[in-house]
């Protein structure tokens, strides 16, 4: 899994340039052949940047509120629309629920991609993908953006942001959402995090059986322990003790 995402996209940028030569060479079809040859070069960088000796999901230029820039929009259009119609098309096959509720106000889940995809309260938003756009008509009660590749786990300090962030919203007693493109890996992470600051289990590991147990699809990698790992020696959030009887 350490760089699944890096050869896969690698392997798209492969596949995509052989056809570039072969409409241009076999077919003689020049000007049809360049959008391949351009979606080619997209997806080396794109699977280069992604790669985790790199690790650069700024990249995409992904902005602060969620939003895209017009020249990410324009340069990195063959990759971001391909990953949300890929998205939307599995999310309408699969018979998964969009979002699953951990403990009372938590959940965690897929990119909303519609307010009917939004768990109920109009909850904080953590969103832990780089590639997929904030959907501005289910904004919440605040949002905040952990930019993260797929099948990659946010580091440490991101981690501890999202967690200080949420707990911030708790305290005012707003659910939170934290959501990555399918609710199984990135979001997860977090969510383990989260539920150890509150005191709603004792180490993360115990945090992934209980998201399970209520998520079943989910699925960490070693890059998202090892980071969870880390962040459980180095983190400045202190456990909140007697959280437990909140929920």
């Amino acid at each position: 899994m350490g760089v699944g995402l890096s050869v896969l996209i690698g392997l798209e940028s492969a596949t995509l340039f052989i056809v570039f030569v072969y409409l241009r060479t076999a077919l003689g079809f020049t000007l049809l052949s360049v959008p391949f040859l351009y979606a080619s070069l997209v997806s080396l960088l794109v699977s280069l940047a992604s790669h985790p000796s790199i690790n650069l999901p700024m990249l995409l230029g992904k902005n602060t509120d969620g939003s895209f820039p017009i020249w990410s929009l324009i340069m990195f259009s063959p990759y971001l629309y391909l990953v949300r119609t890929f998205s939307t098309l599995r999310r309408l096959k699969s018979r998964e629920d969009p979002y699953s509720e951990v403990v009372n106000g938590l959940f965690v889940g897929g990119w909303p991609c519609s307010p009917e995809k939004m768990p109920p309260g109009n909850p904080a938003v953590v969103d832990c993908t780089c590639e997929l756009p904030r959907v501005f008509s289910v904004s919440g009660n605040g949002y905040l953006c952990v930019p993260t590749w797929d099948t990659r786990s946010p580091d440490p300090g991101g981690i501890e942001s999202a967690v200080r962030w949420a707990c911030r919203k708790r305290a005012q007693n707003i659910p939170i959402f934290v959501h990555c493109a399918y609710g199984h890996g990135r979001s997860v992470a977090v969510m383990c995090a989260l539920l150890v600051t509150l005191g709603v289990v004792d180490d993360w590991k115990s945090a992934e059986k209980l998201i399970r147990d209520k998520r079943p699809y989910i699925r960490m990698n070693s890059l998202h322990r090892k980071a969870l790992e880390e962040w459980s020696k180095n983190r400045l959030s202190p456990p909140k003790t007697g959280t437990n009887t909140r929920y």
